[in-house]
């Protein structure tokens, strides 16, 4: 792990370790695969993985990654929109 990884103040697992390691994991994850690959991979946990903590740790990490690329691409459209110079008739 090359970051370190907040757990949530009022989270329903605040303190248990499985749920940090679980969101770390999903960190890591990401430099090798697409967000949907970990949301699959998430979902395999859900369903297999002994611990629940760890599960929804992994799935926080997945739905904060989906959030962020929801906004980097809102943001790169509206970027886009404004760079658009209108033509300009001489």
């Amino acid at each position: 792990m090359s970051l370190m990884t907040f757990d949530l103040v009022n989270g329903g697992f605040s303190g248990d370790p499985a749920h940090s390691i679980g969101r770390a994991d999903a960190y890591d994850d990401a430099k090798t695969l697409t967000v949907e690959d970990l949301t699959v991979r998430a979902g395999t946990h859900a369903d297999y993985h002994p611990s629940l903590a760890y599960a929804v740790g992994y799935m926080d990490r997945v739905i904060e990654l989906r959030l962020e690329t929801d906004v980097t691409s809102a943001a790169e459209a509206e970027l886009a929109w404004a760079d658009k110079q209108p033509a300009v008739k001489q």
